[in-house]
């Protein structure tokens, strides 16, 4: 079994599967075939080494990518059972199904998606005269995850009642403090849990809990993470701490696809990984088999600017081909009728529609693609609209089976009055008076008020009949008999039905798809509530994809996917990077967000950009992700115009400049010295403008003084 495991793969991937044993840190290039050597690992682990799948952790980025791992595993140790194959929330899911109780909450808790925190939040704002303009509920969602993650708010958080939570709330000193504590009281009255809460409680657990610790650990004598470049400080800790006691931890991925620094990944924890964890073994995957020799070139070549990553140079195995185009255009339009006939010609070649992906930095690149693609007829699929586990319909749908199952706040308000029954905010600001008083939900308060003169008039009774019908036989139906009753009983499928709404139809009938296939999948036990938490983690790539057409995405989007042709537009300065990079770091990143595109393309690699001007009244420039390519390695539609070149190099280098001079100088309250106007102390670092202000003692006002300025550091 072993020859049969071993044989299909190469030197670098063979190593990876047999090195077992301690910590071993996998560098895996784009198109390196890191799943085929993780799922061919975790098969040596069953079937060479005669390891349980019960004591293996495989944690992958994506629920995509954990059932493709599950797929492949499968296929390979004939066994339905692939143990702990999930997302790090999915495992954490798991892991706290069986120890909340520790937390006093119970198994089946709620998971909160990102709607279901709008919906919370909004409702927090709504009370507090709170203006969404002001603070969007972005910017609360985001202040929120700061504070759950620099604050170690769970250890208060859980040993104050529900009563002491909504005192603390209703006495908050200002918005952001009320924000904070109503989000908190709302989630701890439905014992829910948001995608932050699911890590942070699983750490707080093996933290805090000693014999909880010891029995996850020991259960887990191998670990293994995927896309390790893109984990967290909580991931980072959660999979340190797991692998504490067996210290088998197996990580793969590759420094310079890090892209998700706004989600709090950090490429440091796997360049430092092996400083942080002696007699750790290094593997390099380097050999290429997606992409032709002239693509990696350009890829290999651009990268190579980079400073923070590991030294390599990925090594193609495919045949030669086409080189890489770049093509300048006038105008956007121009742009986009060029990328237009170039996927004409491919057609022409060949190729399908389905072969082909345009990608982008930003949403608002496509507008103009979009607009000639309509005009030309060249089909094409948006990967940019709602995710379909979002979608309006779906939610409606998961909030129904919600309110049987658990009968929270947000799904009733989600729902009580969809199709309508008359209850709008009059009434539902009487339930909301009524159940704060009381301390119960909004559904309770509605069942305990049907007689209510102003409840009485509305259809609150039918809502409250269906409900109460379904929680009483729920447990003994199939999840699919439970959708099509809900559906029926409701009235929503009728309501859809008499409006006309096909494609939310549709959607619905996908909907209904998905829950046999789950039941399908997990035999016998179909617990509703199992169900529920397993939904709230899906994305919109479970999706079934359309007929041939052309697939249009951000480059984030298209991360661990690949395509035969692939467009990058949108090619300049202010775009491609964007404009609100200001560290040499964040260029970084940007520059391996461009190696991501290039390496998406197996046979051919067009690039594009157009002239015009930025919405601050810049120009756009080509980017620097063009000239940071070898000139040997591009074919020009045509050579760009000597001034623009010209022109294009200098802003570049200045923009460079200011970012390595800001990386390298000095901060707020630094004591410097200056030839001319001596001893003064830093005030502000003005990033954008290149420039330092400070105070020299010497001077009544401050100064603005270019980071390019011999400065001394005083101590």
């Amino acid at each position: 079994m072993e020859f049969d495991i071993l044989q299909q793969l190469n030197e670098e991937q063979r190593a990876a599967v047999a090195c077992t044993e301690g910590y071993v840190r996998v560098i895996a290039g784009a198109g390196s075939g890191k799943t085929k050597a993780l799922a061919h690992r975790y098969a040596y682990l069953v079937q060479e080494l005669g390891i349980s799948t019960a004591n293996i952790l495989c944690v992958t980025f994506t629920n995509k990518a954990a059932n493709e791992m599950k797929t492949r595993i499968r296929s390979m140790i004939g066994d339905s059972d692939t143990g702990l194959v999930a997302t790090f929330h999915g495992f954490c899911v798991r892991l706290l199904r069986e120890d909340i109780h520790t937390m006093q909450y119970p198994e089946h808790f709620m998971i909160l998606d990102s709607e279901d925190a709008d919906t919370v939040l909004k409702n927090v704002y709504q009370e507090n005269k709170i203006d969404s303009r002001a603070y969007t509920l972005t910017m609360a969602k985001d202040m929120i995850s700061f504070r759950k993650h620099r604050e170690d708010y769970l250890s208060w958080f859980l040993e104050m009642d529900l009563e002491k939570l909504r005192e603390k709330y209703l006495n908050s000193p200002n918005p952001r403090e009320q924000i904070f504590y109503g989000y908190l009281y709302e989630q701890r009255k439905v014992f829910g849990l948001d995608y932050d809460d699911l890590i942070l409680s699983a750490l707080y657990i093996l933290k805090n809990f000693e014999e909880k610790r010891h029995k996850w650990q020991e259960k887990l004598e191998y670990i293994m993470v995927d896309e390790f470049q893109d984990v967290s400080a909580a991931q980072y800790e959660l999979a340190d701490l797991l692998s504490g006691y067996h210290k088998n931890l197996f990580i793969v991925g590759d420094p310079d696809q890090t892209i998700y620094s706004w989600r709090g990944a950090d490429v440091h924890y796997i360049l430092n990984f092996d400083k942080h964890h002696p007699d750790t073994q290094t593997i390099v995957m380097d050999r290429n088999y997606r992409s032709s020799p002239e693509i990696l070139d350009v890829s290999n070549s651009l990268i190579a600017k980079n400073r923070l990553r590991v030294e390599k140079s990925l090594k193609p195995i495919r045949q030669a081909g086409r080189k890489a185009l770049y093509n300048h255009a006038r105008t956007v339009k121009e742009e986009a009728e060029w990328i237009a006939g170039k996927i004409k010609e491919l057609r022409e070649e060949g190729a399908g529609f389905s072969d082909i992906a345009i990608l982008y930095r930003a949403h608002f690149v496509s507008r103009s693609l979009e607009e000639i693609f309509v005009k030309q007829q060249i089909p094409y699929v948006l990967y940019s609209g709602i995710e379909f586990y979002r979608r309006r319909e779906v939610k409606d749908i998961l909030s129904y089976l919600r309110m049987v199952a658990a009968g929270d706040d947000m799904s009733f308000l989600r729902v009580v009055n969809v199709p309508r029954r008359n209850i709008g905010n009059k009434r539902l600001d009487l339930l909301k008076e009524y159940a704060g008083a009381k301390g119960c939900s909004l559904y309770d308060a509605l069942k305990e008020n049907l007689q209510q003169d102003l409840i009485a008039r509305s259809k609150a009774s039918e809502f409250v009949d269906l409900i109460e019908k379904y929680r009483g036989i729920y447990k003994e139906l199939k999840i699919t008999d439970l959708l099509t009753g809900i559906l029926n009983d409701s009235g929503y499928e009728s309501m859809l039905r008499q409006s006309g709404e096909e494609e939310r139809l549709d959607n619905l009938a996908e909907l209904k798809q998905s829950v046999y296939n789950y039941e399908k999948e997990t035999g016998e036990e179909t617990l509703l509530e199992d169900y529920l938490q397993r939904i709230a983690l899906f994305s919109n790539m479970d999706k079934k994809e359309r007929k041939d057409s052309v697939k249009m995405m951000t480059v984030h989007t298209a991360k661990g996917l690949e395509f035969p042709y692939v467009f990058v537009c949108g090619l300049n300065e202010g775009i491609f990077p964007g404009k609100r990079v200001d560290t040499e770091e964040g260029l970084e990143e940007e520059r391996r967000l461009a190696y991501v595109a290039y390496t998406r393309a197996g046979i051919g690699l067009f690039l594009s950009d157009a002239e015009g001007m930025n919405y601050d009244g810049s120009f756009r420039f080509p980017s620097r992700f063009i000239f940071n390519i070898g000139r040997e390695y591009l074919n020009y539609v045509r050579e760009l115009e000597p001034g623009l070149a010209t022109n294009a190099r200098h802003y570049i280098s200045a923009s460079e400049r200011k970012l390595n001079l800001s990386a390298a100088g000095f901060s707020p309250g630094d004591q410097v010295r200056h030839k001319a106007f001596g001893l003064g102390k830093i005030l502000e670092v003005k990033k954008e403008k290149g420039c330092y202000v400070i105070q020299f003692e010497k001077l009544e006002t401050a100064r603005n003084i270019s980071f390019h300025a011999p400065l001394e550091g005083e101590r």
